[in-house]
């Protein structure tokens, strides 16, 4: 990645999320973003990942609702 940071882009995510679904506690947003995000642990290519992270925490948040 360039000069912004694979957590960075994380945080972002987790800050979409949050603002998207305010009535789910922190802790619920955060365990869905950490899942989705160690799925491509020890991938090679990391450019991607947090926007293949966003998707998978959103399917685990609606499903969860």
């Amino acid at each position: 990645m360039n000069s912004t940071t694979e957590e960075q882009h994380i945080s972002v995510v987790r800050q979409r999320l949050a603002a998207r679904f305010p009535t789910i506690d922190s802790g619920v947003i955060n365990q869905a973003i950490d899942t989705a995000h160690h799925q491509f642990d020890g991938r090679p290519v990391r450019d991607f990942v947090p926007l293949l992270v966003e998707p998978a925490a959103l399917r685990s948040l609606t499903d969860d609702t």
